[in-house]
Parts: structure tokens; C-alpha cells; sequence
């Protein structure tokens, strides 16, 4: 199978199904297309994106101890792996002249993708709630149409949104613990393990792709669209370690530190984890 039927397949289709089954072992690209960009992905009737500020509000941690809670987080959460999975396979599709090493490694990530979706789905579906069966926002989807290259792409999903999720991912597992749910926290911490991987991605193609007299910060802040900024690439918490495996320097996470600290209210201003 060519790179660009696998993503055409994840990027249009209305079945989840679909977008959900995984890509053959080898995949060629010898005919990446012409670019291709489109305002929504294909999507089953119920997970049509909601009208704005329709969608449910991820739950306090606090009320996680309530099962319907927890479920709604899964359910949540499936909707963004899904958008994070759309979006890879529209940068596929929108650009592609990209090297085919980066796509490549792209399919790989997307096979991830597809796997966080289905194990919160599935958890959701064991709490009590299909997926589907409440509004889901367009939040990442929506931010992704304004990259301009794979650049723009590996600033604002890899480096911010999977950033984002070094922090988040421990986090929410350390909730459903509080919770007693130690089945929702094994998933948790297997999303950890690989998001570390899937930022590394990020941060090794940002250094190949930039230009050279641009420092990894430099080239990272200046390929980001407000309102998506670095200051969102942290959590409640912020976690050095995860930051240091993924290839980061101590300077580049200092200055995603300082960035959320000056730029974020003092409410939202993470704890430091070392």
C-alpha cells in the first residue's frame, strides 16, 4: 500500500472502523499525489465535530472517583487521539514532498494513534459510555489548518500538543490511582511511554528541517500560530524527566519552563517536577 492511500483512508473516511484499522507492515511511497487540504476529515455521523463550546468539559479531578466521570475522560481523550491521528494524516496528504523517511516515520506514529483510540474507546464503552454518544470538539483539528509545512506541523502537534501530554498523561494517571482505577492508569502510563517517543519524533525532524543558524527554540517558537503558543505545551505539572528522554536540551526545557511561568495566570502556572 502507498503512504498517501493509507492516509487518504484515515483522513476521509466516515467509518471509524476504517480509520481505526491498521496500515500494512511495508508501506511505499513512489506516488505521494498533489497536496491535498481539506476543511474537516470524513467522520461517522456521531462524531461530527459539535458547534463551538457544545462539547463537554474534561472533569475536575476530583469527581473522577465517579465512574460516568472517568468514562466521559476516556471518551474525551479517544476524541483527541483520533484528531492528533487526522491531523498526521493530513500533513501527509497537504505535503507531499515531505522526505520520505518523515513519512514514513509518520505511519509509524499514526499506528499509535490509532491504538490509543481504540483503548479509550474501549475503556469508555467498559465505564458505561460509547464513543459517540456525546459532542466532540474540533480543538486540534481546527488548530492544524493553519501549519504551512511540516515545520508549522512538528511546532504545534509534536512539541506542543504531544508536549502538552508528558505532563498530562502522568497526571491522569496519578488521578484514576486517587480513583481506584488501576486499569484507566495502566493505560495512562502506556500513553506516557509512547508520547515520549512521539515528541522525540517531533524534535529530531524540527533539527533536520530547520534552518541551521536557528536554534531549536528559536525555530520552534517562530513555526507556532497563536493562539497556540509554548506556554501550552505544559501541564499542571511539568515533568523535566520525560522533557530530557525525549532529546530536548536542559536549556530548551528551562525556556519552555519560563515560558509557561511569565505567559500563564497564576492559577495555571505548573508545579516543577525534576
Amino acid at each position: 500500500m502507498e503512504i498517501r492511500e493509507f492516509a487518504e483512508r484515515v483522513l476521509l473516511s466516515d467509518s471509524l472502523e476504517e480509520k481505526l484499522k491498521a496500515a500494512p507492515e511495508t508501506l511505499t511511497d513512489e506516488q505521494p499525489g498533489k497536496p491535498l487540504r481539506i476543511k474537516e476529515p470524513g467522520r461517522p455521523a456521531n462524531l461530527q465535530f459539535a458547534p463551538p463550546r457544545t462539547a463537554p468539559g474534561m472533569p475536575k479531578p476530583s469527581a473522577l472517583v465517579e465512574q460516568d466521570k472517568r468514562a466521559l475522560a476516556h471518551h474525551i481523550m479517544a476524541n483527541h487521539e483520533l484528531q492528533a491521528l487526522e491531523v498526521m494524516a493530513y500533513i501527509l496528504c497537504a505535503f507531499p514532498d515531505a522526505p520520505t523517511e518523515f513519512r514514513q516515520g509518520m505511519c509509524k506514529i499514526m499506528a499509535d494513534e490509532q491504538r490509543h483510540t481504540r483503548m479509550h474507546k474501549e475503556r469508555a464503552s467498559v465505564l458505561g459510555l460509547e464513543f459517540g454518544s456525546l459532542p466532540v470538539n474540533c480543538y486540534i483539528w481546527k488548530k492544524a489548518l493553519s501549519y504551512e509545512s511540516v515545520l508549522d506541523y512538528l511546532a504545534g502537534l509534536p512539541l506542543t500538543f504531544e508536549g502538552r501530554n508528558l505532563d498530562h498523561a502522568q497526571e491522569f494517571e496519578q488521578y484514576f490511582l486517587d480513583a481506584g482505577d488501576q486499569r484507566s492508569a495502566a493505560l495512562m502510563k502506556v500513553v506516557y511511554r509512547d508520547e515520549i517517543q512521539h515528541v522525540a519524533f517531533g524534535l529530531h525532524w524540527l533539527r533536520k528541517l530547520k534552518p541551521d543558524h536557528l536554534s531549536d527554540w528559536d525555530a520552534y517558537e517562530q513555526h507556532l500560530h497563536w493562539p497556540v503558543r509554548a506556554a501550552l505545551s505544559v501541564g499542571d505539572t511539568f515533568n523535566r524527566e520525560g522533557r530530557k528522554q525525549t532529546g530536548m536540551t536542559d536549556e530548551f526545557i528551562e525556556q519552555l519552563y519560563q515560558a509557561a511561568q511569565t505567559d500563564l495566570p497564576p492559577n495555571q502556572k505548573p508545579k516543577n517536577l525534576e
